[in-house]
């Protein structure tokens, strides 16, 4: 999942769809994505699950296969095992792990292949994009900012 920052407009519909469809309430503390205000300058950007290689919140994890990585990236939690230590929450660097009130955590699983985050989004900041594509982008606004011309 990627946010243009240039779109997001903070308005956190995503964080209230996200909420009603895996909690089946209007609650953004429930939600699986997070907006977030970067200030100077503010910025608005909305943060998921990074699907990293290697991922920190999986070895954090003292509750064998409590979490585990898909092949596609995608975190699994497995609420039997899981026992809401938070350990997890705390190695994440982007903050993209929330504790549900049944004390297990939440990540985003991309709503099965279809986020409604993306679906619903005002201004289409949100995608779902692979981390090649993301990465291209990152390199052609680098470029951008250096050169000016492309």
């Amino acid at each position: 999942m990627a946010c243009d920052p240039e779109k997001c407009v903070g308005c956190r519909i995503c964080e209230y769809v996200c909420s009603l469809k895996k909690e089946g309430v209007f609650n953004p503390t429930k939600s699986r994505i997070r907006v977030v205000r970067i200030h100077n300058p503010p910025i608005d950007w909305a943060i998921t699950c990074r699907k990293c290689d290697d991922p920190p919140c999986v070895r954090a994890c003292p509750r064998q296969g409590a979490l585990v990585q898909r092949r596609d990236g995608l975190i699994i939690v497995d609420e039997e095992k899981c026992n809401g230590c938070g350990w997890c929450i705390e190695a994440c660097d982007f903050g993209a792990i929330a504790l549900s009130e049944g004390k297990v955590v939440v990540i985003c699983d991309t709503c099965g292949g279809e986020p409604e985050c993306i679906q619903w989004c005002p201004e289409e900041a949100l995608s779902l994009i692979t981390k090649d594509i993301l990465a291209q982008k990152a390199r052609i606004e680098v470029m951008r900012k250096f050169s000016g011309s492309i």
